[in-house]
């Protein structure tokens, strides 16, 4: 497997040159080479999972050549148990996008071109290993996602995507303020994130407190954790339907990603003095806020984008517990929370091409005309609620389980908030789907095969996960038993502001 997270990251990219050099009076071709293109990559994930070492906490498939090297920046990937969970949910996500993309009628060479290379962008965060190239690849990222909003997006699609650069923008520059200040702060000068961790030690303990600072805030946009997240709800709601799938179910997982990579890795001692109170007082608060501003919507796609805010909630507060089973329900609920509220996204899409509207009280009874769909909602529901036998309950018991041995009072307020998010997601179940049917809709189409295509990969994952979790968990386990091991040692070791 000589490459083989090159291969991965860098085949989408050359899918999309191929797709630009098609004929755009061909719009069918184009995008059935654009979903062809994502294959090899998700192949390649599968094959990396099959043969993936779940008892190191090496990082595993390493290519590393000098790229720059009057400067010590390299070309260097690798893969360890909380990334490749990463990048087998953007490697699966991404054909699921494709398919669900293909009624786009309008710049369909520019959008699947523009999808393509925001693959590229997603899988390169994950894999890279150079904070350098990691800082290369988030930029990338956020241009295809710019335009995929500001072009195909819905009416108001120019402030969502100008508000969305914005928010991540400024979030790049403190990154890069931060790794310029690690990169002179290492001796030899480095940009090798296994070289600059554990990097604090060269700082006194302020200087390590406003580098993790600024790390937090950058990353926190991304995830995003109140009060960075006003730039979600817009984004989600004027974002075509496979591209509001992207940014809940991968590009939100990047905002906490690097906050483990970078934050952890390489800051142990400062993440320890400020995540263990403020990360899960505001993962907590994120729980609470998310549910009950879901709870007042009226859009049916800004429900499922406050109930996303919600539920990273969780991620916080279990990365904030520094406990194994904390930390595994942390990350596994990354992975279910992608899965989760992708099908929640398919499935308001598929409403809104047939009706059009997505204001909540505008449906009644639709469970006569569609119940296919509405046996899929009401799964992707019950995910999203909790409900064991299915994937999220496990992260979330995890979650709370190592939580409670760190902060017992804050665990109570985010395990109550369950009933929130039961409120608003069988309130607009019964809205919706249950009830006196609107007769505008008694003709209404049940849910097609090529939508199927999308939503039941995602089901099966949903129901597999929620009965064996160790498919994820055994990924995991050891890099993150290490990564806390590292953290609780640089807290011991170094000196702190208490």
């Amino acid at each position: 497997m000589d490459h083989v997270l090159t291969w991965m990251t860098f085949l989408p990219l050359l899918g999309a040159a191929v797709v630009l050099c098609l004929p755009s009076r061909s719009p069918r071709l184009i995008k059935r080479v654009a979903f062809a293109a994502t294959l090899p990559t998700f192949a390649l994930g599968v094959r990396l999972f099959a043969a993936f070492d779940r008892a190191t906490t090496a990082y595993q498939y390493v290519d590393r050549v000098p790229w720059i090297a009057s400067y010590a920046i390299d070309y260097f990937v690798g893969v360890d148990g909380i990334s490749i969970t990463m990048v087998l949910l953007t490697a699966l996500l991404c054909p699921l996008c494709v398919l669900a993309s293909f009624g786009i009628d309008k710049g369909v060479k520019g959008y699947f071109a523009l999808f393509l290379m925001l693959e590229t962008g997603m899988l390169g965060v994950f894999v890279a290993l150079d904070f350098f190239l990691f800082y290369v690849f988030w930029e990338v990222m956020l241009l295809p996602m710019y335009f995929l909003i500001g072009v195909w997006g819905g009416p108001r699609r120019e402030y969502a995507a100008i508000k969305f650069f914005l928010y991540t923008f400024a979030g790049s520059v403190l990154m890069l303020i931060a790794m310029l200040v690690l990169y002179f702060g290492a001796t030899p000068h480095t940009f090798a994130i296994p070289e600059l961790a554990p990097g604090g030690a060269a700082f006194d303990p302020r200087t390590q407190h406003l580098l993790w600072l600024a790390l937090f805030v950058a990353f926190a946009i991304k995830i995003p954790a109140f009060p960075f997240h006003t730039w979600l709800p817009d984004a989600h709601v004027e974002a075509p339907t496979a591209i509001s799938v992207i940014l809940a179910g991968v590009l939100l997982k990047m905002g906490t990603y690097g906050i483990l990579r970078i934050n952890y890795g390489i800051l142990p001692a400062a993440t320890f003095d400020l995540a263990f109170w403020a990360l899960a007082a505001l993962g907590t608060f994120n729980i609470v806020y998310g549910a009950l501003c879901a709870l007042a919507q009226s859009d049916l796609k800004r429900l499922v984008a406050y109930s996303s805010i919600s539920h990273m909630g969780y991620v916080m507060l279990g990365m904030a517990a520094f406990t194994p089973q904390g930390l595994n329900g942390a990350v596994l609920q990354m992975f279910n929370h992608g899965t989760i509220t992708a099908m929640l996204f398919l499935l308001v899409g598929v409403i809104y091409d047939r009706a059009h509207h997505r204001d909540i009280a505008g449906f009644g009874g639709l469970a006569a005309p569609m119940p296919v769909y509405t046996a899929i909602t009401g799964l992707a529901f019950f995910a999203a609620m909790g409900l064991p036998g299915l994937s999220a309950f496990i992260s979330e018991v995890l979650v709370l389980l190592g939580s409670w041995r760190a902060h017992p009072r804050l665990t109570i307020v985010a395990a109550s908030a369950i009933v929130l998010t039961a409120g608003y997601l069988l309130w607009t179940l019964q809205r919706v789907w249950l009830g006196r049917l609107d007769e505008r809709y008694a003709g209404l189409p049940d849910v097609g095969a090529g939508e199927l295509a999308t939503l039941l990969p995602l089901a099966a994952i949903v129901l597999v996960l929620g009965v064996y979790p160790h498919a994820v968990l055994d990924l995991i386990g050891a890099s993150l038993g290490h990564l806390n091991e590292l953290v609780r040692a640089g807290a011991a070791a170094g000196p702190a502001l208490r």
